[in-house]
C-alpha cells in the first residue's frame, strides 16, 4: 500500500545554510530535542520514517499538511514537483498558464527572465533543501546499526543524485555539498556542469549494483537508477559538450530488458487515481488525498487544468477546478485532426467551448485544457476529493523505449534501428496509433512522439534544448518570447538565472551568462 510509504515521522534536521551557499530560507527548526544521531541510536527503526521524509521532499511542501513548509517559501507555490512542471512544461511549447502571477507569466511566455523571479528561487531552494537532508543522514548512517544499511544508503544517494540532476539541468551549476563537507562553516566553491555531471554519474554507477531490483512502492529501485543514468547520458552533449548516446541507450535497454516493467494496457490508467498499480511506472512521486495533501503534487496538475464552471469535476475525481492550465496547438497539433485521430492520446484534451488558437494566453477558452492527469480511478468507483491522490510517474517504461529509439536515430553504437521501431510501435500501438516503419524514424518524428507521449510530465524543455529547438527562432510556438505567434529567444535561456538570494548568501557563486 502506498499509504504506508506516506506515514512520515515528523523529523527535520537543523541545516547549516552557510555550508551550502543558499539562503537563510533553508533554515529549519527541529521538531524534536534529539539530534539525528541520538534519535537513530535510540530507535534505529526511525530511519524508515526519515527516508520517507526524504522521498516526500519532491512532492510535499512540509510534513504537517498542505499549509506547512520545510522552508519559508510559500507552501502552495514552492514544492519540488510544482517547480518541475513550471520550469519544464510552462516554459516550453505545450502548456501555458493564465493566472498572471508575478513570475509565472515570465515562465509561460519564455520572456523577461531575471534572478528575482520567485519560481526560480523556489526550485533552487528545494534542491538545496533536499541535498543537505541527505548529507546529514549519510553522515550518520555508517555509525548506526540499522537493517539493510547498504540498501538504505544507496537510496539516499539516489535521492541526492536526483536533486543534483535537476540542478545540472535547470541551473547548470551550484555547489557540491556532500556528507564529506557536511557541517563546514565556510561557503563552498562554485562547481560547473562538468564536475556535477561526473559526480552524479559516478554516484549512480556506484549504487546501481547495490540498490534492490524491487522495493516498496514509491522507493528507488535499480530501474530508477538506470533511468536516471539514461537521462543524464541522453543530455550529455548539452551538459558537458560530449555525446554519450551509446551509454543512454545501454541504460535504457537495461530498464527494458532487466526490469520487471511492462506498458500498461491503457494509456489513461497511468495517469489515474489508482495508478499505484501500474506495471509501467518505474519511480513515482506519491500523492494521497488524505495522508499527503499538497498543492504542489498532482493536485496542481489536476485541479489547475479543470474549471468548476465549465467542466464536470466529478468525472475527473475532483471537487475544485482552478481554471489555469491549457495546452497549446504545439501539443494537440501533433495529433492532426483530433476528431478523426485514432490515437487515444489525442482524446485527452477538453475542446468543448474552447478555441484551437491561443489568441490570448490569459483567456481560459483559448487553448485546450489537458485531461491527461485525473484524480478518478481507472478501475472501480471514485470519491471526488479536493486534493489529488494520483501519483506522478517521474520515470516510466514508455520513456525508456523512446530514449533507446532516439539514440538509434542518432546512430549510437550498440543500437539497432529495427529494435527501435519495435519499441516505438509498442508505445504507439498501446494508444491505438498507427505503426511506423524504419523510414519514419527521424529526429523530427522522435521529438514529436516524445511530445505526444510525455508532455506535461516534466521533460519538454529539456527535450527541446537537446534537439536545438528551444532557443533561437527555428521553432516557434504560441507565446514564445511573449508574442502570440512566437519569436526567437536568446541562447542564454537554455539555463535559468541563479536566484539573487543564492548569490547574496554565497559570494563564490557567479550569475549565469546573460542575466
Amino acid at each position: 500500500m502506498k499509504n504506508n510509504m506516506l506515514k512520515l515521522f515528523l523529523v527535520l534536521f537543523v541545516i547549516s545554510t552557510s555550508t551550502i551557499g543558499c539562503t537563510s530560507d533553508l533554515d529549519t527548526e527541529p521538531l524534536i530535542e534529539l539530534s539525528l544521531d541520538e534519535l537513530l541510536q535510540r530507535d534505529p527503526d526511525a530511519v524508515e520514517g526519515i527516508l520517507s521524509r526524504l522521498y516526500g521532499s519532491f512532492a510535499l511542501s512540509g510534513a504537517q499538511g498542505s499549509g506547512s513548509s520545510d522552508i519559508s517559501d510559500d507552501a502552495g507555490e514552492s514544492p519540488f514537483l510544482r517547480g518541475i512542471i513550471n520550469l519544464q512544461d510552462f516554459s516550453a511549447d505545450a502548456m501555458k498558464n493564465r493566472w498572471g502571477d508575478n513570475g509565472l507569466d515570465q515562465l509561460t511566455t519564455t520572456s523577461d527572465w531575471n534572478p528575482e523571479n520567485k519560481f526560480f528561487r523556489y526550485l533552487y531552494n528545494r534542491i538545496y533543501f533536499t541535498i543537505p537532508q541527505c548529507n546529514n543522514l549519510l553522515s550518520i548512517l555508517p555509525n548506526v546499526d540499522v537493517d539493510n544499511k547498504e540498501g538504505i544508503i544507496s537510496e539516499v544517494r539516489f535521492i541526492r543524485a536526483l536533486a543534483y540532476y535537476y540542478l545540472i539541468d535547470v541551473f547548470g551549476k551550484g555547489v557540491k555539498a556532500t556528507e564529506e563537507n557536511y557541517g563546514q562553516t565556510e561557503s563552498l566553491p562554485e562547481v560547473g556542469r562538468d564536475e556535477l555531471f561526473e559526480y552524479v554519474k559516478t554516484e549512480l554507477e556506484d549504487i546501481e549494483p547495490l540498490i534492490p531490483a524491487s522495493n516498496t512502492y514509491g522507493r528507488a529501485t535499480r530501474g530508477a537508477v538506470q533511468m536516471l543514468l539514461a537521462k543524464l547520458y541522453l543530455n550529455a552533449k548539452v551538459y558537458i559538450g560530449a555525446e554519450h548516446f551509446d551509454k543512454a541507450a545501454e541504460y535504457a535497454n537495461k530498464v527494458i530488458t532487466e526490469g520487471n516493467y511492462s506498458l500498461a494496457p491503457d494509456f489513461v490508467s497511468v495517469f489515474s487515481g489508482d495508478n499505484n498499480t501500474s506495471p509501467e511506472i518505474i519511480f513515482p512521486l506519491i500523492a494521497d488525498a488524505t495522508v499527503s495533501q499538497s498543492f504542489g503534487n498532482t493536485t496542481y496538475i489536476v485541479n489547475g487544468s479543470l474549471n468548476s464552471a465549465t467542466m464536470p469535476l466529478a468525472d475527473f475525481g475532483a471537487t475544485e477546478g482552478w481554471g489555469g492550465h491549457r495546452s497549446s496547438k504545439a501539443w494537440y497539433g501533433l495529433f492532426g485532426d483530433l476528431d478523426t485521430s485514432t490515437d487515444d492520446r489525442a482524446k485527452l484534451f477538453w475542446t468543448e467551448g474552447h478555441n484551437y488558437e491561443m489568441e490570448d494566453y490569459k483567456t481560459w477558452v483559448d487553448g485546450y485544457p489537458s485531461i491527461k492527469f485525473r484524480n478518478s480511478n481507472f478501475s472501480g468507483g471514485t470519491t471526488a476529493t479536493s486534493f489529488s491522490g494520483t501519483d506522478f510517474p517521474l520515470f516510466r517504461l514508455a520513456d525508456a523505449y523512446l530514449i533507446y529509439a532516439e539514440c538509434a536515430v542518432r546512430n549510437a553504437p550498440g543500437t539497432d534501428k529495427n529494435t527501435a521501431v519495435e519499441y516505438v510501435n509498442k508505445v504507439r500501438n498501446r494508444s491505438h496509433a498507427s505503426s511506423i516503419t524504419q523510414s519514419d524514424l527521424t529526429e523530427q518524428f522522435i521529438i514529436d512522439e516524445r511530445g505526444r507521449e510525455l508532455n506535461f510530465e516534466g521533460h519538454r524543455r529539456t527535450d527541446l534544448i537537446r534537439f536545438n529547438m528551444f532557443t533561437g527562432g527555428s521553432y516557434l510556438w504560441p507565446w514564445k518570447g511573449g508574442v502570440k505567434d512566437g519569436v526567437a529567444i536568446p541562447d542564454n535561456y537554455k539555463l535559468f538565472p541563479i536566484p539573487s538570494s543564492a548569490l547574496q548568501a554565497n559570494p563564490n557563486l557567479q550569475q549565469n551568462p546573460g542575466y
